[in-house]
């Protein structure tokens, strides 16, 4: 019985070999799907054409926004920099394009962009049947609602029948749906292209309150003529964890994205700033040597330089410079860290270590 069972073992095992054996041998009769794959491999292109195409969104300050020179700005267009310093080592070779919510899959599906950066809730239809990757959340949000403090309206629930500006194919427009069905409530929609289009509408009188993402709402209250004549009511009807996204199918980008901005969520824990970035090169922390790129072969192994890093922080900085300069307390948005805090500050950001 003994010996039975060690020839099946046998048997098994040269089997196993036999199929990790036969996979290139079969596929020698296709090298060129292979190679046509790694020759269309997005890194390798963008290293080519030598710049970044993100995608953005048109009009929401604090995140992403256009001033009169073209210069673009914002916690979004911030990570579309952050990628470009760790591809080129030079933050600036961007092509920013301004997408509003029902043209940003689309765009990203016809390849016509390199990574959304865009506002965009991570869902399972999104991650799914339109075939796309979240990098990871680069922003935790959660829809709320904006009125005129004229009003009087201190609750959602004081919304029924109210008109309600609102931008189509969004999950915003989802969450409205349930909420109201749920409390018995109705409302009339004003549709709106986008967040610029929904302030117009809003402060034009067009609806009586505009929904979208909190942090869209604050932005929308900043740019008002007087923000104090305007409310965001206290509740929260969904949780919307926002990150970048790409294709997929291009596991080495879809890896690059990623790691930036673990990159620059790991080196605000690490307390690396763009300040202090080059005396911590002589840091004996082995982690932080690593993050640097002054040893490991982090970088190789994403198909970047070792000092990826390095670029990153010193170019852009880390998370929480990047959330202070362009929403955090003291700007037009004013906004809290709140659950965008690191993991060991009160907020819930939490990534995987650089071994």
């Amino acid at each position: 019985m003994i010996m039975k069972n060690k020839i099946a073992s046998l048997i098994g095992f040269l089997l196993v070999i036999a199929v990790f054996v036969a996979v290139p041998i079969a596929n020698q009769g296709n090298k060129s799907k292979i190679t046509i794959e790694k020759e269309t491999a997005l890194l390798q292109t963008v290293k080519e054409r030598g710049y970044l195409v993100c995608g953005v969104n048109a009009g929401l300050p604090g995140f992403a926004s256009e001033d009169d020179e073209g210069n673009w700005s914002g916690l979004d267009v911030d990570f579309c920099r952050a990628v470009s310093a760790a591809v080129f080592g030079d933050a600036d070779k961007v092509e920013y394009l301004g997408l509003n919510a029902a043209q940003r899959f689309p765009t990203l599906a016809s390849g016509s962009i390199d990574i959304l950066s865009r506002n965009t809730t991570w869902t399972i239809s999104r991650d799914v049947n339109l075939m796309f990757e979240f990098a990871g959340v680069s922003y935790y949000d959660g829809q709320g609602f904006l009125v005129p403090a004229a009003l009087g309206i201190t609750s959602a629930r004081g919304l029924d029948g109210a008109f309600v500006c609102i931008a189509s194919e969004t999950t915003s427009e989802l969450n409205l749906n349930d909420y109201f069905a749920e409390n018995n409530m109705a409302y009339r929609p004003i549709y709106v292209e986008g967040n610029k289009d929904a302030k117009a509408k809003l402060f034009a009188g067009e609806c009586d309150v505009f929904t979208t993402d909190a942090s869209g709402l604050a932005s929308a209250r900043a740019g008002a003529e007087n923000p104090d004549d305007w409310v965001v009511l206290p509740e929260i009807i969904s949780k919307e964890p926002l990150g970048p996204l790409v294709r997929q199918g291009d596991q080495e980008w879809e890896d690059v994205v990623r790691w930036t901005l673990f990159a620059m969520i790991n080196a605000e824990e690490m307390g690396i700033t763009s300040r202090n970035v080059d005396d911590l090169l002589a840091s004996k922390s082995k982690e932080v040597k690593r993050l640097l790129g002054v040893e490991g072969y982090m970088g190789p192994m994403l198909g970047l330089g070792t000092k990826f890093g390095y670029n990153i922080i010193k170019l852009v900085g880390n998370y929480g410079e990047s959330f202070n300069k362009h929403i955090g307390p003291g700007t037009p948005l004013n906004l809290e860290r709140g659950l965008n805090n690191l993991w060991n500050n009160g907020g819930i950001l939490y990534v995987p270590p650089f071994r």
